[in-house]
């Protein structure tokens, strides 16, 4: 059973990714960079990188050129999950190839990150990037780097060609978005639905890589419509929504503010039949580091994407021999900055409050503070969240419920 080590959503935020190689994992990081070798995962250990390596940082090619490094210089060892983030740019091999009806380039590429990418700074990010890379940085300069970076050859494509919608490592499956009723063992285009969890994840892998080998060659139906289509639809949301519930890349777990809940029992027995006990995430922000959601059986929701929370970093998700680490760091509604050290092992089930929700309050149990109190989670209105501690004499006082 070799180590996990996972990271997701950096979102072209380059000191995320470093703040997680300095420290991943008990001991020696699991996954160290220096500039010399590059981004370098331990032997016995597979380094998952969840998805949605740009937009929101301008370090965006480099976090993509550095994984991509690492994916050919380690294959067994590296896993890339595309997120939407990634997928969606495919979009602009075409919306781009367009003279715009009014306006230049520039202005035509910002509207298109902005009003339908959810990347509203994404061009002035990629204008630094330019810059920083002594490159002509100019409005069409960001527009040809794109078209480059997307070509049949380009650093974009080549990442995504290397990468896969889903991962399973013994008993925990890696999603970008999630699983759910509607996307269990539904792979686009193809009826009925796919049983097992194996069979699901690589009949899902084979959709993936099928559209990636179109868009490199750029084939089309005899309609002229793209043949990589279908994963375009697949990993954006449903026409005016948040969400695409029938869709590993984009589903959400959570109500609309963003409190994350357990998949459905079905989903859950599903998984469990299969011998899957765990399902590790990125795509929807819960805070400032990892949540944990578990229910009675043992089984356990990780939700690792912290873009928007009040410190982003490198959150740390490790497994070990059955076990759940996850660190990171957290400032309460007090002003308190916290570290957050929380190992959780299948035994530990019947006794763990990690994982429930208040039924008075609707918090979330998230996580167990390093002091040893019990960070509680709740999200509010206009993506602000609640962020409070609690003793264990207070919780054995709450009602705590299952996170449904």
């Amino acid at each position: 059973m070799r180590k996990v080590a996972y990271l997701t959503d950096v979102e072209g935020r380059w000191d995320k990714l470093l703040d997680f190689c300095a420290s991943n994992g008990p001991g020696a990081s699991l996954v160290s960079y220096d500039e010399a070798r590059g981004l370098r995962v331990a032997d016995d250990t597979v380094f998952v990188f969840g998805g949605d390596a740009i937009d929101r940082g301008p370090a965006g090619r480099k976090i993509v050129a550095t994984l991509l490094a690492a994916k050919r210089a380690q294959p067994d060892r590296v896993v890339l999950l595309a997120g939407n983030r990634d997928i969606n740019k495919l979009r602009l091999a075409r919306e781009l190839d367009v003279r715009p009806v009014a306006g230049t380039r520039g202005e035509l590429l910002r509207a298109i990150f902005s009003r339908t990418m959810g990347a509203r700074d994404a061009f002035e990010h990629r204008l630094t990037e330019l810059t920083t890379e002594g490159r002509p940085a100019s409005d069409d300069a960001v527009v040809d780097s794109w078209l480059e970076d997307i070509g049949p050859a380009g650093a974009h494509t080549s990442y995504l060609a290397a990468a896969v919608l889903a991962h399973r490592e013994d008993e925990t499956l890696f999603l970008h978005g999630g699983v759910t009723a509607e996307n269990l063992g539904v792979v686009p285009g193809s009826a009925p639905r796919v049983a097992g969890v194996d069979t699901w994840v690589r009949a899902l892998n084979d959709f993936y890589a099928e559209s990636m080998s179109a868009f490199v060659a750029r084939r089309c139906a005899p309609d002229g419509a793209p043949l990589w289509q279908k994963l375009l639809a697949y990993q954006a949301p449903l026409p005016g929504t948040a969400f695409n519930q029938a869709s590993v890349v984009y589903a959400r777990p959570g109500d609309t503010l963003g409190n994350p809940m357990l998949p459905q029992e079905p989903v859950i027995e599903a998984l469990r039949a299969s011998s899957v006990r765990r399902v590790v995430i990125g795509h929807t922000p819960s805070g400032d580091c990892p949540a944990v959601l578990r229910d009675a059986t043992g089984f356990e929701l990780v939700l690792a994407d912290n873009s928007y929370g009040r410190l982003e970093h490198g959150s740390r998700v490790t497994i070990e021999a059955g076990a759940l680490r996850i660190e990171g760091t957290t400032l309460l509604d007090s002003g308190e900055r916290e570290p957050v050290v929380c190992e959780l092992r299948p035994d530990d089930t019947p006794s763990s409050l990690v994982g429930l929700r208040d039924a008075a309050t609707g918090r979330l149990v998230k996580a167990r503070l390093g002091r040893g109190d019990y960070l509680m989670f709740r999200a509010l209105e206009g993506r602000r969240v609640e962020q409070v501690a609690a003793t264990e004499t207070e919780l054995q006082r709450a009602t705590l419920v299952l996170a449904r």
